[in-house]
C-alpha cells in the first residue's frame, strides 16, 4: 500500500561548476574562458572545470597534462578552499531560511526536505526556483536543482537541465521517468557496473525493472536489492541534517613515483600523523585501517585490517599501515598513498527497514 511509503518533497541543489565558477566570479578576466581549478604540472589533477573547458572534454579528476592536451588555451587556477568554504556557508544560510532539514553532501551540493517548510509553500518546485534565484542574486553563482519524492530521483533530476536549470519529476511521472532512464544515469551505477549491466542486456531502467530481485542479487551482490527498489521509485533514505561520519582519511600524490618501500614508509608516517590529528580534532577513533595505493599506471588497490579495539594514535595507525604495505609487494611504482580509518565509534547501527511495496499508485499533492 502507498501508506507504507513516506510522503516527502525533496530538492537536490547542485552548484554549477562550483570551484571554477567562484574563480570566474572573483576574477572577471576569466569569465567566458576555459579554466581548470587544479595543477597543470606532470602530477597535477583537475579539481573542477568551467563549462567552457568542458566543451573540449576537460573533466574533474583528469590529469593536468591530459586536460592541457585537450584544450591548449586552458587556464589553470590554484584552488582556494577557504574561499569555497566561505561561499558554501552563504549558500547553506539560504537553505536554512526554508528548512532545517538540510543534508550537505559536499561544499557544492545538498539535499533539502521541504515537505514541511518555513515558508508554508506547498510547492517544492517553486521553492527550488526561489532558492536558485536567491543564490544568484545574493552570491552571484548559478545552481541547478532536481525535485521529486525521494533523494535518489531528486539527485538524478538535478543533472538534467544543467547549468542553471531545474527539473521536477512529479509523483505520477516517477515510474515512466525511471523506466526511460539510461542506466548510466542511475546514481550509484559507475562505469564498471554500467559495462556489466550492458553485458547482461540492461540498458535502461525498464530493462533493470524486468530483472528479479534474485537475479540482481546474484549478479550485483548487496547492491542488487538497492537497484531493484530504486527503479521502482522506492528509496526511503531520509534527509539527515547531521550525517554521521563513517570514515576519516588522508592521502598524498607524489611529484615523482615511488619505487622503494623505504620511501613509501617515510611518506606513510606523515600521512598517519595527519590522520591521527584529524581523528583527535574530530574526537573520534576507528577499528578498520585501509591502505590506498595508486600505481603509476593509475590502477588502484586497497588493503584493510580491522583491529579488535578503537584507535586514533599515530603509532598504531602507522604500524597497521606498514603491515598492510608489506602484505604484498607493490605491483608497480606508486604515485599516491592514502590511509583511512573506518568503523568509527560514532557509527550507530540503525535497523534497516526494507521497503516491501512498489509505488503502484503515485502520490498526488502539490509539487
Amino acid at each position: 500500500m502507498l501508506s507504507d511509503l513516506p510522503i516527502r518533497k525533496i530538492i537536490h541543489v547542485d552548484m554549477d561548476a562550483f570551484y571554477a565558477s567562484v574563480e570566474q566570479m572573483d576574477n572577471p578576466d576569466l569569465k567566458g574562458k576555459p579554466i581548470a581549478v587544479g595543477g597543470s604540472s606532470k602530477r597535477g589533477v583537475v579539481s573542477a572545470a568551467s563549462y567552457e573547458a568542458r566543451t573540449f572534454g576537460v573533466r574533474s579528476a583528469m590529469s593536468g597534462v591530459k586536460a592541457r592536451r585537450l584544450c591548449e588555451n586552458l587556464i589553470f587556477v590554484r584552488p582556494r578552499f577557504e574561499r569555497y568554504q566561505e561561499i558554501s556557508k552563504k549558500i547553506r544560510k539560504i537553505f536554512f531560511d526554508y528548512t532545517d532539514k538540510v543534508e550537505p553532501l559536499s561544499l557544492d551540493e545538498a539535499y533539502l526536505d521541504v515537505t514541511e517548510n518555513k515558508k508554508g509553500n506547498p510547492s517544492a518546485t517553486l521553492i527550488a526556483k526561489e532558492i536558485r534565484t536567491r543564490i544568484f542574486k545574493e552570491v552571484g553563482l548559478t545552481a541547478s536543482a532536481g525535485i521529486s519524492i525521494n533523494k535518489f530521483i531528486a539527485k538524478v533530476a538535478s543533472d538534467y537541465n544543467k547549468p542553471n536549470g531545474q527539473k521536477t519529476v512529479n509523483p505520477e511521472d516517477v515510474l515512466p521517468f525511471l523506466e526511460a532512464l539510461d542506466i548510466r544515469k542511475f546514481y550509484g551505477v559507475g562505469k564498471v557496473t554500467a559495462e556489466k549491466m550492458y553485458q547482461l542486456g540492461i540498458f535502461t531502467g525498464k530493462d533493470l525493472k524486468n530483472k528479479s530481485v534474485e537475479y540482481l542479487d546474484n549478479h550485483f551482490g548487496k547492491s542488487g536489492r538497492y537497484y531493484y527498489h530504486v527503479v521502482r521509485g522506492i528509496h526511503t533514505s531520509e534527509v539527515t541534517p547531521n550525517r554521521i561520519r563513517k570514515s576519516l582519511a588522508a592521502e598524498r600524490t607524489f611529484r615523482e613515483n615511488l619505487s622503494s618501500e623505504i620511501f613509501m614508509l617515510e611518506k606513510l608516517e606523515h600521512i598517519a600523523e595527519e590522520v591521527s590529528k584529524r581523528l583527535t580534532k574530530s574526537k573520534v577513533a576507528g577499528k578498520t585501517v585501509t591502505l590506498k595505493i595508486k600505481y603509476s599506471d593509475f590502477t588502484l588497490q586497497t588493503r584493510s585490517k580491522t583491529l579488535p579495539y578503537f584507535i586514533s594514535d599515530k603509532s598504531i595507525i602507522l604500524e597497521t599501515a606498514k603491515d598492510l604495505l608489506y602484505q604484498e609487494k607493490p605491483q608497480n611504482s606508486v604515485r599516491l598513498l592514502g590511509i583511512s580509518l573506518s568503523n568509527l565509534n560514532t557509527e550507530k547501527k540503525a535497523k534497516q527497514v526494507e521497503p516491501k511495496k512498489e509505488v503502484s499508485v503515485q502520490l498526488r499533492f502539490v509539487f
